[in-house]
């Protein structure tokens, strides 16, 4: 009761002091509305609202159930066949590293309806729920597992008695955060051009109109549905599982044991890189898609290396490059600094982490491109919104994952330098953030994705630079050639990033006698 009651005082704070900001005028010369102004307009507007909301809860709704019933069959099939996981493994590295706005334009060009909503909404619930499946699942009772086997029971049997049932807590985990992604992903669907209904689109179609009032109760509405769709999975997780503080899932892709000769890895690795090139052609073929829309991957690297405008398209796309790169980088680097340093205040102030954590679920629910035109409102459309946006989204995520390592040091190795008389500082340096680690590193995977994804909405938005606006530019004037390509680029940017965070853990990790957080 205590917790509750301060969440509450801060919130009225929070929203006392956003009255008082928002009637004086005093951030961006009205930019930032007062919440009664906003409520007011969303009175005034409420009749726009209905099929907005609809459009955009069909297909979060429908992308949901998609894929989350092909996550979870997906866990059981890998914990069944370790050999599939390894096949897969560049599919479910691709679809977590991938950028939902690099492909929406893609998905817009070559399926038809509600269906690119409904397969992006799909897509930002797989990763998350097959990992939470893969976790739950091989993390089951040893004994129970020996009972059923000793009766006869084979595989099928275990998995359908013991191990679906001991994962049920992670499976709803999982769910939980898929539920916002899905959300999202429906949205970001709408940004690309998929209808004429949702929320995307009404927020799209408002930001010329210098309405404030209106794009905060546009990215408000987005916000509370997605959070409303994650309390929902929280809520039935305590009541089934028991609560838990976690806000965040692994962000790895899931590895189980298994022997193979070398020969035998290679192969697979090999077939585990040709998979999603093998998937893609055979989409556009089944879908039927255009050959003018439809790109290959040859047809990519034709467009790109041999084609009469090659020298053209390489230099856009370079350019492109030098824009988001660094800006990425630094963005993803501070929010990581900045969740680090707020991750250790907190582990010497824990009240201070009780106080915050209604913000890290907020945040975790909050739409990204809700969330972008209203920073463009407070903050213009420079360098700062993009590097702002950047470190709001890779803050928190990396901060709950951060604070969770620090928590769950042992308290025993704590012990020994506060018997020698060392202070709570010196007590971080020595043991709490050498034993941290592991969780760093995973945070450092969380954030590489989400810092793309986030770099790449604001030019798209606001800063009319870099990848995000060459696809936006590219789509306009039908360049097919060039939205693949920044499609694709988009996604082995985030897998490569994604790779050295892993191939520095695993080299850095075992030489400290530590293992990866998966």
């Amino acid at each position: 009761m205590t917790l509750r009651a301060g969440w509450l005082r801060n919130l009225v704070i929070l929203l006392a002091l956003w009255e008082l900001l928002g009637r004086l005028h005093l951030v961006a010369s009205g930019a930032l509305p007062a919440p009664s102004v906003i409520l007011l307009k969303l009175w005034a507007d409420r009749a726009d609202y209905p099929p907005h909301v609809l459009a955009t809860l069909e297909a979060s709704i429908l992308g949901f159930l998609v894929g989350n019933a092909i996550a979870i069959a997906a866990g059981v099939l890998f914990v069944l066949s370790p050999v599939a996981l390894r096949l897969a493994r560049g599919v479910n590295i691709a679809i977590f590293a991938l950028p939902p706005i690099a492909i929406s334009p893609v998905l817009v060009l070559t399926l038809s309806g509600m269906t690119p909503r409904v397969v992006l909404a799909a897509l930002g619930c797989y990763f998350t729920t097959m990992t939470a499946t893969v976790l739950g699942l091989t993390q089951a009772d040893a004994r129970s597992l020996d009972v059923v086997r000793a009766y006869g029971g084979g595989r099928w049997s275990m998995m359908r008695l013991v191990q679906l049932r001991s994962a049920l807590p992670s499976m709803l985990g999982g769910l939980r955060i898929a539920a916002p992604n899905a959300v999202l992903g429906a949205i970001l669907a709408e940004f690309g051009g998929g209808g004429r209904f949702g929320l995307g689109t009404y927020l799209l179609g408002s930001l010329g109109r210098a309405d404030p009032p209106r794009l905060w109760g546009i990215g408000l509405t987005a916000t509370l549905i997605a959070g409303l769709a994650y309390a929902a999975f929280a809520i039935l997780g305590n009541h089934i599982a028991g609560a838990s503080r976690a806000v965040t899932i692994p962000a790895a892709a899931p590895s189980l044991p298994g022997r193979h000769s070398r020969l035998a890895s290679i192969l697979l690795a090999l077939a585990a890189i040709a998979l999603p090139l093998v998937l893609w052609w055979l989409l556009l073929k089944g879908l039927g898609v255009p050959e003018m829309i439809a790109r290959t991957p040859a047809g990519i690297i034709d467009y790109l290396f041999l084609a009469d405008s090659a020298g053209s398209a390489q230099s856009r796309l370079l350019a492109a490059l030098a824009e988001t790169l660094p800006i990425t980088l630094a963005g993803l680097l501070a929010g990581l600094a900045f969740a680090f340093m707020l991750a250790l205040l907190v582990d010497v102030a824990p009240a201070l982490g009780r106080s915050l954590m209604p913000v890290a679920l907020v945040t975790q629910t909050m739409p990204l491109v809700a969330l972008t035109p209203l920073l463009v409102l407070l903050l213009g459309r420079g360098t700062a919104v993009t590097l702002w946006i950047t470190i709001s989204v890779t803050f928190f995520p990396s901060f709950v994952t951060i604070a969770q390592g620090i928590m769950m040091v042992p308290r025993p190795a704590l012990e020994v330098p506060r018997a020698y008389g060392a202070g709570k500082l010196k007590e971080l340096r020595l043991v709490a953030i050498p034993a941290s680690l592991p969780y760093l590193f995973a945070a450092l995977r969380l954030a590489v994705p989400r810092a793309l994804l986030g770099v790449m909405i604001a030019e798209w938005l606001a800063t009319g630079k870099g990848l995000g606006n060459l696809l936006n530019q590219s789509r306009g004037y039908l360049d097919y050639g060039m939205i693949w390509t920044v499609a694709v680029v988009a996604v082995l940017i985030a897998v490569v990033f994604h790779q050295v965070v892993i191939f520095t853990e695993r080299r850095v990790l075992p030489r400290l006698g530590m293992t990866t957080v998966e």
